[in-house]
């Protein structure tokens, strides 16, 4: 055994079963190693981006650390967008990175980089093997780290040299994942003294929050004081639906967030960063919550938001679950499509159980709208903002979770960096329908315009935010990857397409011309 069949051992001896993977020269002893344990499937994604964006999705539903290898720090720096993502997801993922031999460091070849730096904006832990025994206690180190406190990602830089040389053949254990810090019990009863009062109040929730037990007791505490459940824009996992308590997101715009927040006479937080704005425009502020009365947090992003949770429903008293709406979906849209009209179908056709992606900006807010009408589901959002992570996201959930049909709402804007996705998707044959919110413009930029009053800009304008000429042929582009496909216009053409998409086995793509 050398070097590197100790890590993916002692990898999979902790419970992970995926590597998604863009090797090199660097990492081909990694790829022995595979050949010689089944017990890790490998998933080779044409981009690196697409590895650690599926790695995220694969993560977040699996509730385990995904495996992701990387070439050198080139590969590295292609695969940072989404590996911010999931940062701010706190999606637990373990980052393997090949390097140039030890002795061949110094020569400063031309694929030599600082790999630390790269690695050290996004990594909660950071390792480089420097010597080969050390390969097994390092790797438990790494998946122990990914899975501690709420999550995160560990990054283990691998020397090729190193990676071959012989050692022991016992995987190291992986000791206990640390639990997430206990919350303030100052700041629980700070919160359960606001949720006793009679104004009308929030909670605005994420992590742990949004989904299983930790929604279940935020929609009892809810129903027992009359509070409104809020999330976090960009949220890493929501689960609503028929049944379900329902949560309303906060708006991207700013000024439509503020309204929101300050129609509630307090708002308690559990499991979310204070919320903020995306951008500093003018006049519009950066910190929803600053400076204003009501306001607790009693779990923080980092903390145990289902201790928070559970401890606030017994102090309230909140016994019975909320038992949320029954399934009650918009009336058939018809006509030529539109957002709101392209919601309204999804959320009459989309299937218990299904999983969403909604990473179309502008056109992923009319379905949350919507959304807790439809059947119960699950969503993940785009959680760092880093466009182009839906389709890669999409295979990650997918593989995390066979049996449950995922859909992903992307936009032509932000799926056009992530188009590689569609190849993977049709290589593993997963259960994956894309609809492609296809506008022909960064349409998120000609609003922002629009609300500075700047609208609708010049020639130079246009020609870095519309997206034709030419028009992308999404149909073409998918086909040409191994995806079928089909371009709808109207609200009945999507309803026919998407219902015969979601019930055949296989990726699908739509193309929603609005």
């Amino acid at each position: 055994m050398n070097a590197a069949d100790l890590v993916l051992r002692t990898a999979a001896a902790a419970g992970v079963e995926l590597c998604f993977a863009n090797p090199g020269t660097t990492e081909m002893p990694l790829v022995l190693a595979l050949d010689r344990l089944p017990a890790i499937r490998p998933v080779l994604g044409l981009h690196e981006t697409i590895c650690t964006g599926a790695a995220d999705g694969y993560a977040r539903i699996a509730g385990r650390p995904a495996l992701v290898l990387l070439h050198l720090g080139p590969g590295l720096a292609n695969g940072l967008a989404n590996l911010h993502n999931a940062r701010r997801a706190r999606t637990p993922v373990l980052v393997l990175v090949g390097d140039h031999a030890t002795w061949h460091l110094d020569a400063d070849a031309p694929l030599t980089m600082d790999i630390r730096a790269a690695a050290g904006t996004v990594s909660r832990w950071y390792a480089r093997l420097v010597r080969a025994e050390e390969a097994g206690r390092l790797t438990a180190e790494a998946v122990a780290a990914a899975r501690s406190g709420t999550g995160g990602i560990a990054t283990l830089v691998l020397p090729h040299d190193l990676q071959m040389e012989p050692v022991g053949d016992a995987p190291i254990r992986v000791r206990e994942p640390e639990p997430p810090a206990a919350p303030d019990p100052g700041a629980l009863a700070a919160a359960a003294e606001l949720l006793r009062g009679a104004a009308p109040g929030a909670l605005f929730l994420g992590g742990a929050a949004l989904h299983g037990l930790g929604l279940r007791l935020a929609g009892r505490i809810a129903r027992a004081c009359g509070a409104t459940l809020l999330c976090e824009t960009g949220f890493a996992r929501l689960e609503t639906g028929a049944g379900l308590p329902a949560v309303r997101r906060l708006p991207y715009f700013p000024e439509q967030a503020q309204a929101l927040l300050d129609g509630f006479a307090h708002v308690v937080g559990i499991g979310a960063r204070r919320p903020v704005s995306f951008f500093g425009w003018p006049g519009k502020p950066s910190r929803y919550l600053e400076g204003r009365a009501g306001v607790v947090w009693a779990a923080g992003p980092d903390e145990n938001a289902l201790a928070a949770l559970e401890t606030l429903a017994a102090e309230l008293g909140a016994g019975e679950d909320d038992p949320g709406a029954p399934f009650d979906p918009p009336e058939a849209a018809t006509g030529r499509l539109d957002g709101a009209k392209l919601a309204a179908v999804l959320a009459r056709s989309l299937p218990e159980g299904a999983i969403v992606v909604p990473t179309a900006v502008t056109n992923a807010y009319p379905f949350s709208a919507v959304a807790h009408r439809a059947r119960p589901h699950t969503q993940l959002a785009l959680t760092g903002g880093a466009i182009g992570e839906g389709p890669a996201l999409a295979i990650g959930a997918a593989l995390a979770a066979p049996g449950r049909k995922v859909v992903n709402l992307e936009a032509d804007g932000s799926g056009a960096y992530a188009l590689q996705a569609f190849w993977t998707q049709a290589r593993e044959g997963l259960d994956i329908v894309t609809i492609v919110c296809a506008n022909r413009a960064y349409r998120i930029l000609g609003l922002e315009l629009e609300r500075t009053g700047e609208a609708p800009g010049g020639p130079a304008t246009r020609a870095l935010t519309a997206l034709e000429p030419p028009a992308i042929d999404w149909v073409d582009v998918a086909r040409g990857l191994g995806v079928p496909g089909a371009r709808v216009e109207t609200a009945e053409d999507l309803a026919r397409i998407l219902e015969v998409a979601l019930r055949e086995p296989g990726p699908f793509l739509i193309e929603a011309v609005l």
